[in-house]
């Protein structure tokens, strides 16, 4: 168990890692007026939303396989709690998806500004996801 469990974090890692920069892409994305810094960007933002899936992808399967060796968890409060912000994540990505099929679609959706606050959006959730898992305060 203690296999998937570090896995699962390291994959967890992984999505985050995309997670957090891939919307700083779109932030220099949507400030740049160079068609050969944007045709870069796109490709850099197709490459790390790649590694973002597959980072993603990995967490939930190994996260579903700890579930299955200790479905004790899912009677506790706090890991519905870390699910639903999970499945918040889940959309989030999903979203991310979708900016980026805008911008390399030569659509700019929200402003630099929007971007920005965008992207605290990751952190927020991980903080609270890293508080219920280690608290557990329910």
């Amino acid at each position: 168990m203690l296999w998937i469990k570090a896995l699962h974090i390291i994959f967890v890692v992984t999505w985050f890692a995309g997670l957090f920069y891939l919307p700083r892409l779109f932030v220099y994305h949507a400030e740049s007026d160079d068609a050969a810094v944007r045709a870069q960007l796109q490709i850099m933002q197709r490459r790390l939303l790649v590694i973002t899936d597959i980072g993603g992808s990995l967490a939930i399967v190994f996260g579903v396989w700890l579930l299955l060796l200790v479905p004790g968890y899912l009677h506790q409060g706090w890991l519905h709690a870390k699910l639903t912000l999970v499945i918040g994540l889940i959309g989030y990505h999903a979203y991310l998806i979708r900016l980026k099929n805008q911008f390399a679609a030569g659509r700019q959706p929200h402003s630099a500004r929007w971007l920005r606050l965008f992207n605290e959006v990751p952190a927020l959730l991980l903080i609270a996801i890293v508080i219920l898992v280690v608290v557990k305060p329910w």
